[in-house]
């Protein structure tokens, strides 16, 4: 009688080589901690309307699979976005679902995707997940768009998908409009596709979906996680009919639950609730950002979304000093060369940025 394997070597034989060599998405233990590192929308629903939703989500049909009513969402979220006509909109689980579901349609033999770095890790996550080549252009030193080597990379790799982060992640900044412009004109030259990612939408002064009209190859793509609904995992794409009726012949069925389609549904209906915690939140920003630069041995760079990126004398040092006084930030001084000693904030409350600002300061 044979030996039964080890999981080991099952896992060895099974598995992906490269897959073996990853490390999957890990997510900081918070508990007894103010949460401060993933840009999450600090306010929670008002009571009455916690109410009213739960309501609505214990009358649900959970026996049956999701039906019509996605239908319906979709044409919220087209008017809620003011959506080009001609365009159609799908949904996904998150913004990641959808990357990873581009990836998917995307890969033919040699294809590539192309990213300015530092930016949003599931990019090349993606990418490499489904054997494309990732191809990262550094940012100059002040995390603006380098323009030549974009445009070079562009002619070079010829990449299936450009990603241009609007505002970007972690570095919070929107870039020059007439830059922007110039790479999705040259993308469009080589027969490829713009995915403007507007995340961070709600707390951005610009938003691409004005030029969206003008373009055939450009998608643009949305979460409700900043919106407020984190929780809820739900993302969507906007693009020409044509792309996006390619894109979801990869998207699984049922990929959004009852559950997610209804509570985005009932967001939208009390939308204004959500546009005055976003409005709250970018009257913090501004208050935070003149802390932050009145703050010895700090820089601080501008934000148009509810995090700020400050780079500090020691990362490791002041992330474990909030910690220990009770705050978690992100440390990300390890994503990129160009993020040195570099911290990622997330825009609270009153109260609980002076209590991130008091560890911070303290921690230096």
């Amino acid at each position: 009688m044979s030996a039964v394997p080890s999981s080991e070597s099952v896992a060895r034989r099974v598995f992906r080589q490269d897959v073996q060599s990853m490390h999957a998405y890990a997510v900081q233990p918070s508990a007894g901690l103010l949460k401060m590192d993933a840009m999450e929308n600090p306010y929670r629903l008002p009571p009455d309307l916690q109410a009213q939703l739960g309501q609505r989500l214990g009358a649900l049909a959970l026996n049956r699979y999701p039906g019509e009513r996605g239908n319906d969402l979709r044409a919220a979220l087209a008017r809620h976005a003011q959506m080009p006509e001609g365009f159609d909109l799908m949904l996904g689980n998150g913004s990641d679902e959808l990357i990873s579901l581009l990836a998917l349609a995307c890969d033919v033999p040699g294809a590539s995707l192309l990213a300015p770095v530092p930016g949003f890790v599931m990019y090349a996550m993606s990418a490499q997940l489904q054997g494309l080549k990732f191809i990262g252009v550094d940012l100059t030193p002040d995390f603006e768009l380098d323009e030549a080597a974009m445009l070079a990379a562009i002619r070079e790799h010829r990449p299936a998908i450009v990603y241009l982060a609007y505002p970007n992640n972690p570095t919070a900044n929107l870039w020059d409009d007439a830059v922007i412009e110039r790479i999705v004109q040259a993308q469009g030259e080589q027969g490829g596709l713009v995915v403007m990612d507007e995340a961070y939408q709600p707390f951005a002064s610009r938003s691409y979906i004005d030029r969206l009209g003008r373009h055939g190859h450009v998608l643009l793509m949305r979460t409700l996680s900043k919106f407020g609904l984190a929780g809820v995992r739900l993302g969507y794409l906007m693009g020409p009919r044509a792309l996006v009726a390619e894109i979801d012949k990869v998207r699984p069925p049922y990929n959004i639950s009852v559950l997610n389609c209804e509570c985005a549904l009932f967001a939208l209906e009390h939308a204004e609730v959500f546009a005055g915690q976003a409005a709250a939140l970018r009257e913090q920003r501004v208050r935070l950002l003149t802390a932050l630069a009145g703050l010895p041995a700090v820089k601080v760079w501008p934000s148009d979304a509810n995090m700020v990126l400050v780079r500090v004398p020691d990362a490791a040092r002041a992330f474990e000093g909030m910690r220990a006084r009770g705050v978690l930030v992100k440390n990300v001084s390890k994503m990129h060369p160009l993020l040195a000693d570099c911290l990622r904030l997330t825009v609270g409350t009153a109260d609980e940025n002076t209590q991130m600002l008091a560890a911070l300061e303290a921690s230096l």
